[in-house]
């Protein structure tokens, strides 16, 4: 088997003592919060209410020491730290729906679509401006003439002409294909931006201290000469241990590689995987819509929201995993018509024109 593996250790290693005293505190902190939990979920009414009436200080303090924390980080990035305080109900309702277990598939697709756009808007649109272009949009309307509309938009093709998507299967799919066609929209000339695709996972019968990262090389579909220079966008729901982004990029400049920058994008960032990321690799930024403090034994964000591949893309069979091409079959109908772009990229890639 052609494969890279990372270990924890190897990991842990680039976080600094500053770095584990603060996740140590926030450990400490968040343990205060679990108590309240155990007192929600199996005391008596009294002690019930006090729980309640109790844990919104407490996740008070917690988000107020992790603003503290990342503002000394030049490249770590949190929706709610960063941006007006008027935009953050939005960021905390879709969070709160992603984190309901009683979310379906489809409206947890429907709330991952929802984040990356205000991802987008955040990571790129925004720091476009004050520059923008106008679109002249021919409307339906044609009496008493011809219609046609001007609106303004950000002119983002500077931050995105030079870009590749680099997915990291199997959640991080239609993440990827959502970032894609946000530039395709936004850009004049409907770029969509080419893709990398790498097959790795974690493995999860082993807890996070001794956690493994296997990246397949034989069912990867990548072309090293399109990554060099280029600026490399990840998008994945979820980054805990920051491991699976390393492992890539580490492999990548193994092989003589140099991106001209990394951009991390997910919905939710443990503390501790954006320090690692940061600490890790030189040129990469982690762009989070929400942050939480801690993760479990088994690596898994807390509070977190379980599983987000399984959540997006259903459970896959242990003996007959999808591959890429029937992952997108399975989105349906209206997902790949939506993205039928970026699907005929993908699909592309995958057939043959940019094996590794």
């Amino acid at each position: 088997m052609n494969k890279v593996v990372l270990h924890a250790t190897d990991l842990d290693g680039y976080l600094t003592d500053s770095d584990k005293e603060s996740l140590a505190k926030a450990q400490s902190l968040y343990a205060e919060a679990i108590g309240l939990f155990k007192e929600i979920d199996t005391g008596d009414a009294e002690q019930v209410h006090h729980a309640r009436e109790s844990i919104t200080p407490v996740f008070e303090r917690v988000g107020r020491y992790l603003k503290e924390i990342v503002a000394k980080e030049s490249r770590i990035h949190v929706y709610s730290f960063e941006t007006p305080q008027v935009q953050h109900g939005a960021a905390s309702r879709l969070i709160a729906k992603l984190r309901d277990p009683k979310t379906s598939q489809s409206e947890f697709l429907y709330f991952v679509q929802r984040a990356y756009e205000l991802l987008f808007a955040h990571v790129y649109a925004d720091k476009a401006l004050p520059k923008k272009r106008s679109i002249i949009t021919r409307t339906p309307v044609t009496f008493p003439a011809q219609n046609y509309a001007v609106h303004k938009i950000p002119d983002v093709d500077d931050l995105i002409d030079n870009s590749v998507m680099c997915v990291m299967l199997r959640g991080a799919l239609l993440p990827s294909m959502i970032i894609s066609k946000e530039i395709q929209d936004y850009s004049s000339d409907g770029r969509v931006a080419p893709f990398a695709l790498f097959k790795i996972k974690r493995d999860d019968t082993k807890v996070e201290k001794n956690m493994d990262y296997l990246l397949d090389l034989d069912r990867s579909f990548f072309d090293l000469s399109q990554l060099e220079g280029k600026d490399l966008i990840f998008a994945d729901p979820m980054n805990a241990t920051g491991g699976s982004l390393v492992t890539i990029v580490k492999y990548i400049e193994s092989q003589g590689i140099t991106p001209r920058s990394i951009r991390f994008i997910t919905v939710i960032s443990a503390l501790k995987g954006a320090l690692r990321v940061v600490r890790a690799i030189d040129r990469a930024e982690v762009y989070t819509l929400w942050m939480d403090p801690v993760l479990n034994e088994k690596a898994y964000i807390l509070p977190g929201l379980g599983d987000a591949g399984d959540r997006l893309n259903g459970v896959d069979e242990d003996d007959n995993p999808r591959n890429m091409i029937q992952l997108i079959a399975d989105y349906g109908s209206t997902i790949t018509d939506l993205y039928r772009d970026q699907v005929r990229e993908i699909e592309e890639t995958v057939l043959g024109r940019n094996g590794h």
